[in-house]
């Protein structure tokens, strides 16, 4: 049965969410209560990210390593293309234990740079922005293996920065959401590095695919406006053990053709009755930062949701 917590009755203060935010898990999400209603409205973002940036988070020292390999020596030397996309940057607090969201950019599978969003910094946590290889440089389902070869990567090195495995988050916008979802929706993808999807602490996407990706339909001669559910939509691989997932678009009229639609029917699939979270006055990803705050939200929860299970 499909099980949320309202975030009125959570066992910590949240203080705030987005304004006008409403906040949709499905059974092995977020929260778990026997609850149903789980709407905040109208409240400012500050009061939260006072309450999670604490002094001492904020008087930290934090590292910014830049353009780490991902891909082994040997794939590197085999194509010039993969040692020029196939890098992260790595932001990190000087503690230890923190939790790490892995970003992916946006931009079609066509285009955009790794970044380490700023509305992410400083929260005590490690942020990962990756690069990839691009279409129609490569096929498009390249940048799903190039995404989970990022996050083995971070699984198996985050330690010896100080992070901890356990509480790894895979994010990213647009393309970058798909990206997110693919990898740890399709169990394929991280298997062939050794490393169990399940183990991803949360995906947390923003405006992606639910569907197949327009690039990879593109590159089938499909029109954009002809929807495809195949190995390569997030949808094909809902599955009840999924990592906890959080769904977030812009506003229903704002977004780009479709793509709230998508998201309800992914959060539909996942065995909930209520759509996906939407971000008020949002188009697809703008103003972003209103959206990354929503970043920081599931983060504590699920942080907290782990610490009652004794995962922490």
């Amino acid at each position: 049965m499909p099980i949320v917590h309202p975030l009125n009755q959570l066992p910590f203060d949240l203080a705030s969410t987005p304004e006008n935010a409403s906040f949709t898990t499905h059974q092995n999400a977020i929260f778990h209560s026997n609850q149903s209603d789980h709407t905040i409205m109208n409240r400012s973002l500050t009061p939260f990210l006072l309450l999670f940036c604490s002094l001492a988070c904020l008087a930290q020292e934090y590292t910014t390593l830049t353009n780490l390999p991902y891909r082994n020596q040997t794939e590197r030397n085999s194509d010039p293309y993969i040692s020029e996309r196939c890098a992260l940057d790595l932001y990190h607090p000087a503690s230890s234990g923190f939790a790490t969201v892995i970003w992916f950019h946006g931009c079609g599978l066509t285009g955009g740079n790794k970044e380490l969003p700023e509305a992410l910094q400083p929260n005590n946590i490690a942020i990962v922005g990756v690069n990839y290889r691009l279409s129609p440089k490569v096929r498009a389902a390249t940048c799903i293996e190039d995404a989970a070869a990022a996050v083995a990567w971070v699984f198996k090195n985050i330690e010896q920065y100080g992070g901890d495995p356990s509480k790894i988050f895979v994010s990213g916008h647009s393309a970058g959401g798909y990206l997110a979802s693919m990898v740890g929706l399709d169990n394929k993808y991280l298997q062939a590095y050794g490393i169990d999807a399940n183990d991803i602490a949360g995906l947390i996407p923003f405006s992606g695919h639910t569907i197949t990706h327009f690039t990879i339909r593109e590159e089938r001669g499909i029109p954009g406006h002809q929807a495809i559910v195949d190995e390569f939509a997030p949808l094909y691989h809902v599955r009840a053990d999924a990592p906890p997932l959080l769904l977030i678009t812009g506003d229903r009229e704002l977004e780009m053709l479709g793509r709230y639609e998508e998201n309800a029917y992914m959060m539909r699939m996942m065995k909930v009755t209520k759509p996906p979270a939407a971000c008020p006055r949002c188009s697809h990803g703008q103003p972003i930062s209103r959206l990354l705050a929503w970043i920081l939200i599931a983060i504590r929860l699920l942080l907290q949701r782990l610490k009652n299970r004794n995962f922490v």
